[in-house]
């Protein structure tokens, strides 16, 4: 009876660093080529719109591929559907890294399947096996996935510049993916663990035709749109204002910090909290209050990207424990993130080639600056609609 409890405290450490590495590769790999874009499109002889379907390509797969996450952790279970999705990133940066431009998209939609696997399966996951933890560690998920991006945001730049060049530096992102697979090994060796879903429960259109999916799917949705939005064309408007290509990235990596910091605050506020609609349409109008700080007053662009950050970072961890929190099982955990996720991100793809033939139609970034305020707003009526202390109606 003894021996029993510390290798279960064991394997939950194990897991729990696991979730941590893993957490790591679900954002660097994507947008730590942001503050090479312009690099990568004056080599390449890219246009905008094209340049931007770079940012588009993973959003794109997170849609297609996240529907299909669940049957595929049915079939061969959670933690080896994980590893797949790490071998899927590792792949996809290989093939980005090479010098073709065809093999520069097929990899980046390559990572965006692997991140759309890792995406809707570790919400399930924590539900499965930290239930009485989900606000928790959910913050400490997405404070590491933020951690790593600005990292990895604020040294693809110098890499580019000490000799790697554009495509050593994006190669050298590999590390992170690398470094979850060999935590995430005892996982896949362990015998697997009851799943997360079951073909009734995955298959039930129930959950499409409630109302309170639609409006988590929707306040998560459109913090991914205004988020990619801005993660995507941010060192761009920067440029355009006066900044330097460094100074750019520095500011990109600052967001991407402050887009982690409320995985500290947030779960210990959201702990006392029955019901979530005040903190909801409060981070919502951060992300409005920093889109229009952008236009407005860019030489304020420190300000505005700490307030940005920090709202959009709070609504992802927000929008994350809602399907934890609004779901009445692990089953319907998995179905909810499935959709909320596959929504959310084929809405977020049309944000970044949209604001970019919007700029180079109007010649600025006042327009896409003011519609992500607009859009916030929205966000922020589906975050007081999604934040009541209700949960979905089982079928």
């Amino acid at each position: 009876m003894h021996t029993a409890l510390p290798s279960s405290r064991q394997r939950n450490l194990l897991l729990l660093v696991g979730i941590l590495l893993i957490a790591t590769t679900l954002r660097v790999t994507f947008t730590g080529a942001a503050p090479l874009l312009d690099t990568i499109r004056a080599d390449y002889g890219l246009t905008t719109a094209q340049t931007g379907l770079l940012t588009t390509l993973p959003l794109l797969a997170f849609g297609l591929i996240s529907p299909l996450a669940a049957g595929v952790a049915r079939r061969i279970g959670i933690e080896r559907s994980l590893f797949a999705a790490l071998l899927l990133i590792c792949l996809g940066i290989a093939v980005r890294s090479l010098p073709s431009p065809a093999l520069l998209f097929i990899g980046t939609a390559v990572i965006g399947s692997g991140i759309a696997l890792g995406n809707v399966l570790l919400p399930g996951l924590i539900k499965r096996d930290f239930s009485g933890h989900v606000a928790r560690i959910t913050g400490a998920y997405s404070l590491t996935m933020g951690a790593a991006a600005a990292l990895g945001s604020a040294l693809v730049v110098p890499l580019a510049l000490s000799g790697f060049g554009w495509h050593g530096a994006l190669l050298a992102l590999m590390a992170f993916p690398l470094l979850a697979l060999i935590a995430w090994l005892p996982q896949w060796r362990s015998p697997p663990a009851v799943q997360i879903t079951g073909a009734r429960s995955l298959h039930d259109k129930g959950i499409w035709r409630s109302a309170l999916a639609w409006q988590v799917t929707l306040f998560l949705g459109i913090n991914s749109l205004v988020y990619y939005v801005i993660i995507g064309w941010l060192p761009a408007i920067l440029i355009s204002r006066g900044y330097s290509e460094a100074q750019a990235g520095s500011l990109h990596g600052l967001l991407q910090l402050a887009t982690a910091a409320p995985g500290l605050l947030i779960p210990l506020i959201l702990h006392k909290l029955r019901d979530q609609r005040g903190i909801a349409i409060l981070v919502a109008l951060m992300c409005a209050i920093g889109a229009v700080g952008y236009w407005l007053l860019p030489e304020q662009a420190v300000l505005w990207t700490l307030i940005f950050g920090f709202g959009s970072g709070a609504t992802m961890i927000l929008g994350l424990t809602f399907i934890g929190l609004r779901a009445g099982s692990a089953h319907q955990a998995a179905a909810l993130s499935g959709m909320a996720q596959s929504v959310g991100y084929l809405l977020a793809a049309c944000g970044p080639p949209l604001m970019g033939k919007i700029h180079d139609a109007s010649g600025d970034w006042r327009i896409p600056l003011a519609a992500v305020a607009v859009i916030s707003l929205l966000m922020a009526v589906f975050g007081g609609l999604a934040g009541r202390d209700r949960e979905i109606a089982s079928r």
